[in-house]
């Protein structure tokens, strides 16, 4: 399989010096640079942005900045990215990500507990529990997440009213190494939360999906 992956890195489009210097700065200075979205999958998230149309996008755990760089690269000179992340040491390399991409004057970091940022932007939007946006021009095109797998389906309740009709939720690491289907099913919190994830998506009436085998899955969520 690596063989095949190599070949599809090298006939992508090829990632930008910027995205090559946080790909090396991520080796570097962490311990998990397996965390990196990588150029391929960078690459198609830049492509959805472009071909949606998308002008405001919401990120769920920016670790080093690859993917919020790779998004919002295609955003239009108004667009805007809020990107949200737990781990404030990995603030200066991520921002000076952002600078080096000359994307730092439309991407916003939020950095805290991702479940308590979102509904402080929630109710930026004008969103409460029970009412839709008083504003719908600052509803989100798309919701990219990637963050603690086992909280996305809180995370999908959260972020779905804050999404506008016919946007997309693109979920990162569904197939969690292929332990989503496995028989039995592994007990461990994040397999659970990502299995949890997975069959609440496919039974909501409110959305359609398809998981793409890409890397280790992306679950991409149109609402309808």
């Amino acid at each position: 399989m690596e063989h095949i992956y190599k070949y599809i890195e090298d006939h992508a489009t090829q990632e930008s010096e910027a995205l090559k210097w946080v790909a090396k700065q991520t080796h570097l200075r962490t311990n998990h640079a397996r965390m990196l979205s990588g150029s391929i999958q960078g690459e198609l998230l830049r492509i959805i942005v472009q071909t949606s149309g998308a002008k405001r996008i919401l990120e769920l755990g920016t670790f080093t900045g690859y993917s919020a760089i790779s998004l919002a690269s295609a955003l239009p000179s108004d667009g805007h990215l809020d990107t949200l992340e737990l781990n404030d040491e990995l603030e200066d390399l991520i921002l000076e990500g952002f600078e080096r991409a000359g994307l730092d004057e439309i991407i916003e970091l939020h950095i805290g507990d991702c479940k308590e940022t979102l509904r402080k932007l929630r109710v930026e939007i004008g969103l409460d529990q029970n009412s839709t946006a008083s504003d719908s021009s600052r509803l989100y095109d798309i919701v990219y997440m990637d963050a603690n797998k086992r909280e996305y389906c809180e995370y999908y309740e959260l972020v779905f009213d804050m999404v506008r009709p016919g946007g997309l939720i693109l979920a990162d690491n569904v197939l969690w190494d292929g332990k989503v289907c496995q028989d039995p099913l592994p007990q461990d919190k994040q397999t659970l939360g990502i299995a949890r994830f997975n069959d609440m998506v496919s039974s909501d009436p409110r959305v359609e999906s398809v998981i793409l085998p890409l890397r280790d899955g992306l679950n991409v969520i149109r609402k309808k």
